[in-house]
């Protein structure tokens, strides 16, 4: 039985990557570190804010004091707002899908995101309400495609939902990167990719690969699911 669905946030719910890299971009070209867009989704996406600074720094052999890394992820996300203000669009069927489960279901969002970053967009589709439980990247200490994140969100599930026996392997994941299917799956999750940011074989990890959330409901997601 499906006991529970877990969203990813960034190349599920909405096309955020390229306002993520013109964000990254905008901080780390004045420093130097700028790199192309191939790049980034080859080495960086999926990533969290954190990691994505460490990585371009080690990437360029320069050291990065964790004070100085702390400024950046607050400069990044002051320019991420400004992106984000003039209004996203969700990817096709995501928000029926998620308002369609809402009730039904016990949902989270597991995100290599900030909360800042994610509860502005939400609020622009009138989803603040639709998860039960996120979990962010102020939530954790490594990102995807560490299981920590996925792990928090069932622990989180299980104690918000004492009495609905949820299990991993009763849950699951919706993600749309490598990094987020290794993620999920190490917490134990079946995941269902999507090819929202990559081709279907680069997803070949996940338990199943749909090309589209749209015309997906419960009934659809329990034939797609066998525990």
């Amino acid at each position: 039985m499906l006991s529970a669905v877990i969203f990813d946030f960034d190349g599920i719910i909405v096309d955020t990557e390229p306002l993520h890299y013109r964000s990254f971009q905008t901080i780390l070209e004045p420093l130097g570190l700028g790199y192309p867009w191939d790049e980034y989704v080859s080495r960086y996406m999926g990533f969290d804010d954190r990691d994505a600074f460490a990585e371009a720094f080690h990437a360029a052999g320069k050291a990065l004091a964790p004070a100085e890394l702390d400024e950046l992820i607050q400069r990044k996300a002051q320019v991420f707002q400004q992106v984000i203000s003039g209004g996203v669009t969700p990817y096709p069927g995501v928000t029926e899908l998620i308002r369609g489960l809402a009730g039904s279901l016990p949902l989270a969002l597991c995100s290599g995101a900030l909360l800042s970053d994610i509860t502005p967009i939400l609020s622009q589709f009138s989803l603040e309400n639709s998860f039960s439980i996120i979990v962010t990247a102020d939530d954790v200490a490594a990102s995807k495609p560490d299981p920590a994140s996925y792990v928090l969100a069932v622990t989180r599930l299980q104690s918000r939902f004492p009495a609905q026996g949820i299990v991993p392997s009763h849950c699951l994941a919706i993600e749309d990167t490598p990094a987020g299917i290794a993620s999920a799956q190490g917490a134990g999750i079946p995941v269902l990719a999507v090819t929202n940011s990559y081709p279907a074989p680069d997803l070949h990890a996940a338990d199943r690969v749909v090309a589209s959330l749209e015309g997906l409901d419960r009934d659809r997601l329990a034939e797609l699911f066998n525990p």
